[in-house]
This record gives C-alpha cells, structure tokens and sequence, in this order.
C-alpha cells in the first residue's frame, strides 16, 4: 500500500526546507573559513586531505562535492516555486500581482549579485558571475514556464542546453571549452569588457536555467495527488538519468563536466545529483517523518537570503573577529596554530547560526 502526501497550497515541505537549509549551512561555513581552516589542518600528504579538497571547486575538468552546492541552490529555489505560486493564489493574488512580484524580486536579486562583486572588490564594478546575478534571469525563465506543463518546461530546458553546446563549439569549433578563449569569455568582454581569472562566465544563466526549471517541474510533481512512492520514483529516475548523460558525455569526451562555464555534462551531472538530494529529503524527513537532527538546518533554510548576503557580506569579517577572542583564550592553552584557524572558524560559524536563531525566534524570514 503506497501513501499519498500532498501539500495544500499553503503548506511548506519540511524536507525542503532542511534540504535548502543544509545548502546555506555549508555557504555559510566556507564563508566562515571552515573548509580553509580544515585544508590547513590536514596539509598534502594526509590522509584526510582527499576529503577535504571536496569542498573548493574543481580547477577546471571534474566535479568535486562543492561544485554541486550552487546547482543545489538554484535546483531548491524552483522546486519551492510552485508552492510560493499556489500560497499567494489561496491568498486571492491574481497573476498581475504576482508577476509584478516576480519581476521585483528579480530585480532586487540581480542588485544583490551586482552589489556583492563591489563589495568583494572594494570599489563599484560591474560584474554578472555572483549566483544571485544568475537567479534572477533563472527564475524569470521559470516563473514564465510554470503553467506550461512539464513536457513544454522539459523542452525549453533541453533546448536551452542544446543552444548552449551550439554557441560554444560554434565560436571555437577546435578548442570550445578552452579557458581564455570560449564564447562565455567573449560575452564577457561584450557585457564587462573583462573575463573572470577564475573561468567563471555570465551566461552561465543560460544553462543553469535548466536547474531551476526542473526543480519546478518537480515542485509540480510534490504538489500533485500521486502516491509518495511513485514521486520518489520519478525524482531517482530521472537523476540516475541526469548522471548517466552528463558523466556519459564526460567520458566519452564528447563535451567535458567543467562547472565553471556550466558545460551541458556539468548541468545534467549536477541536475543528477540534485534530483537525487531531493528525492532522499522527501523520503527521509516527509515520508519516513524522521526529524531528529533537523532543526539547526531547518532554521538556516527559512533565512536563506539573509544568510547567504551575511555569509558573504561578513561571514570572513566574522571570522577575524571571533578569531581575536578565540584564538586569544585557546593560545594559552597551546593549541597549536593550524587548530587555532579551525576554531575561529567554527566560532563564527556558530555566531552566523546564533544569528539565524534569533530571527527564527522573532519571526523574520527572508527567503528566495
């Protein structure tokens, strides 16, 4: 006997919002230093190092643990789509509304994005590689899209993935995905008239679209009458599927996984894993009720887009500060230098955490 669990229209899924939460935690905690301090701590050579490495980004041809985190983000943000859809609908908003609410939020996220890369670098630049940059095209596309159903969302994200491989072997048949010179970077010198030293481009928007548009295509699927076995079913198919074409690609080198120019293999690979994610929250923490352990992410995720500008913002500022106190206390308990960095970032860590408690506890939430 299979059971049916079907949100109403205003009702929030636990399990995505752990899942989101648990997103923003590892943000948060690489904004802390956490991850740095952990590489210090077991330097090349030790056996814990391999483990470690997970959490920076591949350099270029691979995919290690962090490279998903953004996909997960974006992934998140749509499948919570048509449920933020649905609840402001039962609130009698007509679709005006909620469009003009749409086009605001894009707007102030693209601002957000925009602003972030001056603060990083300490004077007014305009540069479109912040993930926030990228959602704000992202969800446009899909908010366009959801009443479109799943066979139209699934076309136009294919086909935003086939205009992608299109536009870069078409600009660089011989090397296309080559770092310097792949048509991401002479976008970039059109829109910025620069190119990011790390390989990061712009229209990255473009492919990591279909991110979003899945995830709304399996809010939908959460939101529909069919039984919980059968949702779960779907979501680990088509993730088993996602890995098989975008590792499948990789391998055969017909297009490489390189999540910095988000190469058709990178988003099926990601979108794969993103879909499985989804599928074991859903099963684990709404199927299964199993809740024990989950507030501390639970709290994070309903703060997202306050804790993710803190993170970026201060999170690092933090990190000094809380370091003058900690590392102050443990040095005269000789804790050696490399433990000293791993504290401090794990204080700041748990002041951002404290912070987000506090507004759980107030009642305010700022979520994408």
């Amino acid at each position: 006997m299979t059971t049916s669990i079907s949100p109403s229209p205003t009702q929030r899924l636990v399990s995505l919002d752990v899942y989101r939460g648990l997103t923003m935690f590892l943000l948060v905690a690489e904004a802390a230093w956490v991850y740095e301090a952990f590489l210090e701590l077991f330097p090349e050579g030790n056996s814990l190092h391999s483990f470690f490495l997970q959490f920076t980004h591949h350099e270029w041809n691979g995919l290690r643990f962090w490279d998903l985190i953004q996909p997960f983000f974006m992934f998140i943000v749509g499948v919570a789509m048509p449920f933020s859809l649905n609840k402001r609908m039962a609130l009698a908003e007509n679709h005006s509304h909620i469009t003009l609410h749409i086009l605001k939020r894009s707007l102030i996220l693209f601002l957000f994005g925009t602003g972030l890369h001056c603060v990083y670098a300490g004077k007014m630049v305009f540069e479109l590689w912040n993930v926030l940059t990228q959602l704000s095209f992202t969800i446009l596309v899909t908010y366009f899209l959801l009443d479109k159903g799943w066979k139209v969302q699934l076309g136009v994200s294919l086909g935003l993935l086939a205009l992608t491989e299109i536009l870069y072997r078409s600009y660089n048949p011989e090397v296309p995905f080559e770092h310097g010179s792949n048509f991401g970077n002479y976008t970039d010198m059109l829109l910025m008239g620069k190119i990011n030293k790390g390989g990061w481009v712009a229209i990255n928007c473009i492919p990591t679209a279909a991110h979003t548009i899945w995830g709304a295509i399996c809010g939908n699927i959460l939101l529909s009458n069919k039984p919980s076995n059968s949702k779960i079913k779907s979501f680990v198919i088509a993730g088993l599927t996602g890995l098989i074409i975008g590792y499948g690609l990789d391998w055969t080198g017909i297009t490489p996984i390189i999540k910095r120019i988000s190469t058709t293999a990178f988003v099926f690979a990601s979108g794969g894993w993103a879909l499985l994610a989804l599928a074991f929250f859903y099963w684990w923490i709404d199927v299964k009720n199993r809740r024990k352990g989950i507030f501390p992410f639970l709290i994070v995720g309903m703060n997202s887009i306050f804790i993710y500008l803190f993170a970026e913002m201060l999170g690092r500022w933090m990190n000094k500060t809380v370091g003058i106190f900690t590392t102050g206390v443990f040095s005269w308990m000789r804790v050696g230098e490399h433990s000293l960095g791993l504290i401090a970032a794990l204080g700041a860590l748990a002041a951002m955490w404290g912070l987000c408690y506090f507004l759980y506890r107030k009642g305010i939430f700022f979520r994408i």
